[in-house]
């Protein structure tokens, strides 16, 4: 009895360090369209389960995600391919990113726009340890599409001008100051553009541009997330 007691103990120790509780993500479309959520591990990261799947209008899924896990979550919209090639988000797009079990025991997530917009998204905690971390909501609800600046406006031949998406400044004009890249490759010397500037007005709580770390990251601690298409 004694073995078994010993042996019992030993295995919850074994499993609490190497963190084997898993977390929920529940991904809902609330658009009035289909939308094709992209999933994609970062590296180092074994890859999930699915890298992709179909949600129609008012549909929802649960996914398991491991413990420790990092990657990114988008939407992809006027799709015609097959949703599950496991490619990375091609920009713009609105990107929800996660990295689980991070510094401190922490989860930290973010909506970022740093790679563009395309559909509202938000990232909604739920279950988290009280008064641990930042663990509020992040996202980026606006619409952005109706009222992109026309130099980041991306429409479609057959959407008759309508803007279907929305650049970032680095993909619009692929300049180092806009880029964060080479001699703006520091939080010194990078700051926020006017363009930065229109994304963090309409979405406080997501990243406008690299550096925009300081009331863009969340964190949270035992929590489990809503990741929400068109809140």
């Amino acid at each position: 009895m004694g073995f078994i007691k010993v042996s019992s103990f030993l295995f919850v120790i074994f499993f609490l360090i190497n963190g084997g509780s898993s977390t929920t993500f529940t991904v809902v479309n609330q658009c009035n369209y289909t939308v094709w959520p992209g999933l994609l591990s970062g590296a180092g990261t074994a890859p999930l389960s699915t890298t992709g799947f179909s949600l129609n209008s008012s549909e929802s899924r649960v996914i398991s995600i491991p413990a420790s896990w990092s990657g990114r979550i988008w939407g992809r919209t006027l799709c015609s391919q097959n949703p599950t090639t496991g490619a990375g988000g091609k920009p713009p797009a609105t990107l929800a990113e996660f990295t689980l079990n991070g510094a401190s025991n922490l989860d930290f997530f973010d909506i970022s726009l740093v790679d563009g917009y395309n559909i509202p998204v938000t990232i909604v905690p739920h279950g988290g340890a009280a008064g641990v971390g930042k663990c509020i909501a992040a996202g980026c609800a606006a619409d952005l599409n109706v009222v992109c600046p026309p130099q980041l406006k991306l429409t479609m031949e057959d959407a008759a001008g309508v803007a279907v998406a929305c650049k970032s400044a680095c993909e619009a004009f692929g300049t180092p100051e806009f880029c964060c890249s080479g001699a703006f490759g520091t939080p010194d010397t990078c700051k926020a553009s006017e363009y930065a500037g229109f994304f963090k007005k309409a979405c406080p709580k997501a990243y406008s541009y690299a550096y925009d770390d300081g009331t863009s990251t969340f964190t949270c601690s035992g929590a489990d997330y809503v990741n929400t298409f068109c809140p």
